[in-house]
């Protein structure tokens, strides 16, 4: 029997444009080398690291506002389904909402930034990359932030939702919030682990990137763990409905947490990316940095 897949030669067409076509099939199906992946990601981050003050705070608000799309996604699937005790395996699947849309409308995410931008810094080190490596992270954390807090708004003030969606976001809210700072930063750090996840694997996903955010992101919320910006939609949701304070909002929650994501973040870089290429690669180029 003839194999479909690979059809034998073409009369008539000249050897080596054959030659290209097989080249071409076979580049198709190699897999990316981690060499590769980090060049990916490095380049990106060398990107972010250029791009204009403004266009960074408007890509970091408008991923804080969709993020909220995570919360807004598992609550409704909490407040119809009915009780059973799989029902908290599938209502967990409305927290990748916010991620697909983020992720994949390439907006200013901080924590992708934890893996992306470092790269760069490590690969050039020099306090002039580093510095605005802070100064990005610094932009995008305050941007999401706010955009967090203009969704939680929305939410609250709006009426858009129902009185049973309302109490839902609440429930889900101080189910995220209210665990002590210790808890919050232990279980922040599997979160930037697995968002660092994302970011390495994209650059081969081959149109299952939809799939691999679906999957990592639902793990995050069904392990109960915790993100900086998706978790801050529901502390600013707590805050303007009066069942937190700002101050313990901050100490128990937002801290804890932001320091959990950045460690994991930056642990996975370290251990699995870095360690992978280090004696691979060359040194970085220049960055030259837009107004």
């Amino acid at each position: 029997m003839s194999d479909q897949n690979h059809p034998g030669p073409i009369p008539g067409e000249p050897r080596d444009m054959q030659e290209k076509v097989e080249e071409e099939s076979v580049n198709d199906a190699t897999r990316l080398s981690a060499r590769l992946i980090y060049e990916v990601i490095r380049r990106d981050g060398e990107a972010e690291l250029t791009r204009p003050l403004v266009s960074l705070i408007w890509s970091g608000v408008a991923a804080g506002l969709l993020i909220s799309l995570s919360v807004l996604g598992e609550a409704i699937f909490r407040t119809y389904l009915p009780e059973a005790d799989w029902v908290f395996l599938l209502e967990n699947l409305g927290y990748s909402f916010g991620f697909i849309a983020v992720i994949l409308g390439r907006m200013q995410l901080f924590t992708e930034n934890t893996i992306s931008t470092v790269l760069p810094v490590v690969a050039k080190w020099s306090s002039d990359v580093l510095r605005r490596m802070v100064k990005l992270w610094s932009v995008v954390l305050s941007a999401n932030v706010v955009g967090a807090c203009l969704a939680a708004l929305f939410m609250l003030e709006s009426g858009a939702f129902s009185d049973p969606m309302l109490e839902m976001f609440a429930e889900l809210s101080r189910h995220a919030v209210m665990m002590g700072a210790g808890e919050s930063f232990a279980r922040a750090i599997p979160a930037g682990v697995l968002v660092a996840a994302i970011v390495w694997m994209m650059p081969s996903a081959q149109g299952s990137g939809i799939i691999i955010i679906t999957a990592f992101t639902w793990l995050i919320a069904a392990g109960d763990f915790t993100h900086i910006i998706a978790g801050a939609v529901e502390m600013w949701y707590l805050v303007l409905r009066g069942d937190l304070e700002i101050l313990r909002a901050g100490l128990e929650f937002f801290l804890p947490v932001l320091a959990g994501n950045v460690l994991g973040g930056t642990a996975i870089f370290t251990l699995l990316a870095w360690g992978q290429v280090k004696n691979e690669v060359p040194q970085g180029s220049e960055i030259e940095e837009q107004p």
